[in-house]
């Protein structure tokens, strides 16, 4: 449960930057794959049914003269592929007034979709359809269906080998209409596709799916017996004829041909020769987030050593609480709470119907992997009590005065493995987890008091930023936050932070509020004026107050400034079980716009917003949450917010977000609908200690007013 949720934008993105050139990172073999023009796995200006390795994320960048496209894919899952993508399209303007956008060109946004629908076997290839250009204008829109078979040119690879894509594809993808459509067997509306976009464009416009003319596209990349390096030619099924690029383009071949490079496990480079008059190049950085890892100089996990190395105890009366508590602490990130006489009266023995039971209260601060944890722990508290006295280890994790868990250890099976007692034991199969009892309802042990943690502080650089604006491409301001937080007793404490100006270039908006005509209230276009005239801010400041119910369910209540743009009091319950796969809640909150002019002030706007939640951790969708809120939101529309989340292995997070309200594409403004994706990065893969904190990168390509929840605290975590 995050008391903060904090985006430490610049942090996290000068972190990522070093991805590739750092040696504490694992990488993966020479990129064999070219990402082609319009980035993920492809040729060059046709797709191929290839995937990257799961988790695989790259920025790619390619410049075929009319336009240059940037664009990041991640490899989301093994079979499916999604990429972001800008293009700057470079003989039209973003604005015939130059008064409102001076001389910057049109930047086309657009996202794409590949799914693998077969993986390769012996004799059958591996098959994929794909969405080109989704969500966006639909200036390049297209859907394809694509399959590849490799084949080794001789049986010791002395000759290298050959990967051989054929596929047929609609919209932009199918211009050279050389095949029939398919699909126009089944419905005459099939044969017809309509141009342009629908609304105020960021629609899925599925009704034009497989629609209109097709084409066969197809190619071949020739893999030499040289580490990374490819060949590559291609038939297009694209004509050009209607491309809307401001200037003619000339097609006088529809094959294309290039080379693609990896110079290192991270970089690779490609030039082609496309359209029969027209060089092209590009290139792409790439790793893995599920290989990213970063050494660390902690103690590793304690290994069991012979008794007369490491004595232990003779009885109860023998035993170091203190010292047990500091080594819980060092080794295993516990922090032990203290009740009037501290460590020893939180470490409680107990004589139970099983045995002598050994119940912990603690925090866990450092340890992403809470089971990483909980076995560092069982080995401190193997090695620091008398042996073969205990039953069982019972360590309750708290955050406040919540009791999250209690993670159960059966000590004599784990001293077993521990110590090779067992043949082929592991210590993790004497370990499971359950339910926290509530503090209030126990009889051996009250709640802790974390006395020595009442006071906190960080600072942090913070980078907010918005791309596709139409006075320049990208905005941003950069600031320094200094969060701090002082703990009252375990149910309140009080969390501020202050913002400070460094740079922005929000001076460059021509109108200090948005000149949509929209009937919505200005709940977040308005975020020019909050960096426009602030340089020094309270961007939060409130009193957070927690509650453990019962069983499996906690409350919070919580007044003050929440965000930069809201303030006001609000309330959340929510039902959460350890193991379990399905959380729920719902949250109240009455808050008012905060005055961009006074630190402290308001203005007149205020609104009654709140959601019920569900959390989902569907079994077939491993290390994945779904997320969905119904209710009513800043604007006092109406609606559903879905948000997928995918953990790797690293620890990052890659999420995607979509609200759907009652309110009309046209009163909602370009874009349609508000969407999104982030990336949640832990700080550990940066540092040699380990460490629970995080950043997100952030990107919403269109900010407006509908569909917008209230940054306020959450109890889910």
């Amino acid at each position: 449960m995050t008391y903060l949720s904090k985006k430490y934008f610049a942090h996290a993105v000068g972190s990522l930057l070093l991805l590739g050139s750092s040696s504490a990172y694992a990488v993966n073999s020479h990129q064999q794959y070219a990402q082609n023009d319009f980035g993920g796995v492809g040729l060059l200006q046709t797709p191929t049914a290839r995937m990257n390795a799961h988790g695989e994320f790259s920025i790619n960048y390619s410049d075929t003269d009319e336009y240059r496209r940037s664009s990041v894919s991640l490899q989301v899952f093994p079979w499916l592929t999604a990429t972001a993508r800008y293009t700057d399209i470079r003989h039209r303007l973003y604005s015939e007034n130059p008064d409102f956008s001076g001389d910057q060109t049109l930047k086309d946004k657009a996202f794409d979709g590949k799914l693998l629908l077969w993986q390769e076997s012996r004799y059958i290839p591996q098959i994929a359809v794909g969405l080109q250009d989704v969500g966006g204008t639909g200036i390049f829109a297209g859907e394809y269906v694509v399959a590849n078979k490799r084949f080794e040119l001789s049986r010791d690879q002395q000759w290298g080998s050959v990967d051989i894509s054929l596929g047929m594809g609609w919209g932009y993808l199918g211009e050279r209409d050389n095949i029939t459509n398919p699909f126009c067997k089944l419905a005459d509306r099939m044969c017809e596709r309509e141009g342009g976009f629908s609304g105020r464009g960021g629609k899925f416009e599925i009704d034009k799916w497989f629609r209109g003319p097709a084409a066969v596209f197809g190619g071949i990349q020739y893999f030499p017996p040289i580490q990374g390096l490819s060949v590559m030619a291609e038939y297009e099924g694209n004509h050009y004829r209607n491309d809307r690029a401001g200037v003619p383009i000339v097609q006088d071949s529809p094959w294309n041909f290039g080379v693609h490079y990896a110079l290192n496990p991270n970089v690779s480079v490609k030039l082609g020769y496309e359209r029969g008059n027209t060089f092209t190049f590009g290139f792409t950085l790439n790793f893995n987030f599920n290989q990213l890892h970063q050494l660390k100089i902690e103690p590793e996990p304690r290994q069991a050593r012979p008794a007369r190395e490491q004595p232990q105890p003779e009885s109860w009366h023998h035993v170091d609480y203190q010292q047990l508590a500091a080594d819980l602490a060092k080794e295993a990130g516990w922090s032990v709470g203290c009740l009037g006489d501290c460590e020893q009266r939180a470490i409680v023995v107990l004589e139970k119907p099983q045995g002598t039971v050994v119940e912990v209260a603690a925090q866990q601060g450092r340890f992403r992997d809470t089971q990483d944890a909980v076995d560092r722990a069982a080995r401190i508290l193997t090695d620091a009590l008398p042996p073969d006295a205990v039953a069982e280890y019972r360590i309750t994790e708290y955050q406040g005065n919540l009791g999250l868990a209690t993670h159960v250890i059966h000590a004599p099976a784990f001293t077993a493995a521990y110590r090779g007692e067992r043949f082929l034991a592991d210590e993790h199969e004497a370990m499971h987890t359950t339910s926290a009892t509530p503090s209030h309802q126990r009889s051996d042990m009250a709640a802790p008091t974390w006395g020595n943690q009442r006071f906190g502080w960080s600072m942090q650089p913070d980078l907010d930023q918005s791309f596709g604006n139409a006075e320049t491409f990208y905005m941003y301001q950069l600031s320094l936050r200094a969060l701090g937080w002082y703990v009252f007793d375990d149910s309140l404490m009080a969390v501020g932070e202050l913002g400070i100006n460094l740079i922005n270039n929000y001076d460059r908006f021509n109108f200090l509020i948005d000149g949509s005509d929209t009937p919505l209230p200005r709940v977040r276009t308005r975020v020019r004026e909050y960096a426009e005239n602030q340089d020094v801010w309270v961007n939060s400041l409130y009193l957070y107050n927690t509650h453990h119910l019962a069983r499996n369910w906690y409350a919070a209540a919580y007044a003050g400034y929440f965000e930069r743009m809201f303030g006001g009091v609000g309330a959340e319950i929510l039902h959460q079980a350890p193991n379990s796969r399905l959380a729920y809640g719902f949250d109240i909150n009455y808050v008012k716009q905060r005055d961009p002019y006074r630190d402290f002030g308001f203005d007149d706007y205020d609104t009654l917003t709140g959601h019920a939640s569900v959390y989902w951790q569907p079994r077939w969708l491993e290390n994945t949450t779904l997320i969905a809120r119904a209710g009513r939101f800043l604007a006092k529309d109406e609606g559903v917010h879905v948000e997928l989340q995918h953990e790797f292995d690293s620890g990052i997070i890659a999420g995607a977000f979509a609200a759907f309200t009652n309110v009309s594409a046209e009163d909602f403004g370009e874009g349609s609908f508000t969407k999104g994706f982030y990336l949640s990065i832990p700080f550990d893969l940066f540092t040699l200690t380990r460490t629970k904190t995080r950043g997100t990168i952030a990107w919403m390509p269109i900010m407006r007013d509908g569909g917008q929840l209230l940054g306020r605290p959450q109890l889910y975590r």
